[in-house]
């Protein structure tokens, strides 16, 4: 049972506070939360979990935003590290972003989100269509309207009627005249090369998100070619468990609307679609960089977005930094980006330079990694493939559509 909700700001801010019980938690369980962070980094930012000298407290970071949740009394902790996972997908998707101006500018909104989510410091209303049938998401009109009449809630008066359905995400009244259902694979590649150009990990992390604008309450089963594959996966609440246990089918009811099917893991590949290969050296007080990039293993599709991004260390005072393609941008905490965009076919791109050290330092003792970023439009590079989307009852006008999507996680070559 959670006792209390705080959004702090990336500068220890209480943004908001939402007291969840009749025991009221204080404020000053954030400044101790605070000052074990400026004290310990970002290592204690890592702990989900920690325990306070009166509280446990569950936290969460996105886009700056810190929500944390506290209690006193025994509680599942994946309980609460969820809830607070599904509270800021819920406010992301209701303001269309996360930062400090629109948590501040959408306050009542987000008060009566928690006000439905949770009850008496349990979980209570978490699936967005029952939300924005019961507090509708803020726009200029609304906005307006609370200015003229004085009245700022966005509650409705009346209870949604999936609240008493076996189907509670969806409602029963949905009615189009195209009924159209798109499946996307959105993955990301996480990968380490050592420097000596080994690939010491390599996984990929992937979703499958459903756009659905289907008439009534359908039933829809999707399947793959090589569902093996998969490890970790994670399902939304409307996937029937057994039909997967049985045959690693995806039997569900969809939400309506875009939403995440699935998630899950594939591990131990044996390769990336792009290599970079830098060659650091140093010798009186100067240091020459020299990095190339190219295609390793071609996916068959278009490889764009390449960027090539490294920390300058701080004994480097003057860099000077060019390359044969794209451009190179060094900001002013000595962070250099190289933006290559495509791989053009007559040349591979290089960059090269000098970097001069501070004075009375020879040579750089601790070379950099380089953060790679890249994206493919039209493959999986994990090699999970789709095979068939079917429904029970297959309404008039039905348009289904399959696309794959991939882009890069933390992908780190060491030099």
């Amino acid at each position: 049972m959670l006792q209390c909700i705080f959004l702090l700001s990336d500068s220890g801010e209480v943004m908001l506070e939402k007291q969840l019980t009749g025991h009221r938690v204080d404020r000053s369980i954030c400044a101790w939360f605070w000052d074990q962070i400026v004290s310990q980094g970002d290592s204690f930012k890592q702990q989900p979990v920690i325990a306070s000298p009166t509280h446990y407290l569950f936290q969460i970071v996105r886009e700056g935003i810190t929500f944390l949740a506290c209690t006193q009394v025994e509680m599942p902790p994946l309980m609460g590290i969820e809830f607070l996972c599904r509270v800021a997908d819920v406010l992301s998707d209701y303001l269309e972003g996360l930062n400090e101006d629109v948590i501040k500018d959408n306050f009542v909104i987000v008060y009566e989100l928690l006000d439905e989510m949770i009850d008496n410091g349990f979980p209570l209303t978490t699936e967005p269509n029952i939300l924005r049938e019961m507090i509708a998401p803020p726009n200029i009109v609304s906005k307006m309207l609370s200015v003229v009449t004085g009245n700022s809630s966005n509650v409705s008066d009346t209870l949604p009627g999936a609240t008493a359905s076996c189907v509670p995400w969806r409602t029963t009244d949905i009615k189009y005249a195209n009924n159209e259902v798109y499946v996307d694979l959105v993955e990301e590649m996480d990968a380490i090369i050592n420097r000596d150009g080994v690939l010491v990990k390599c996984e990929v992390y992937g979703e499958v998100q459903v756009n659905s604008h289907i008439t009534g309450v359908p039933d829809l089963t999707l399947s793959f070619t090589n569902p093996s594959i998969m490890d970790d996966v994670r399902f939304h609440p409307c996937v029937r468990f057994r039909p997967w246990e049985s045959h690693h089918i995806l039997s569900f009811v969809p939400p309506d609307g875009l939403f995440k099917l699935m998630s899950y893991r594939v591990k131990k590949l044996k390769s990336t679609p792009i290599y970079v290969k830098p060659q650091i050296t140093s010798d009186d007080g100067t240091c020459r960089v020299n990095v190339m990039v190219g295609i390793r293993n071609d996916p068959g599709k278009m490889i764009d977005s390449i960027t090539v991004q490294f920390q300058l260390p701080s004994c480097v005072l003057s860099p000077d930094l060019t390359a044969n393609h794209g451009a190179v941008t060094i900001f002013s905490n000595k962070m250099c980006t190289w933006s290559i965009d495509r791989i053009p076919k007559d040349r591979a791109p290089a960059l090269s330079g000098t970097l001069m050290l501070e004075t009375g330092l020879k040579r750089l003792n601790v070379f950099p990694p380089f953060q790679v970023g890249f994206r493919i439009q039209g493959v999986a590079l994990s090699g999970l493939q789709l095979d068939k989307l079917d429904l029970r009852v297959v309404p008039s006008r039905l348009y289904k559509g399959f696309r794959a999507f991939t882009r890069s996680g933390l992908y780190e070559v060491r030099s």
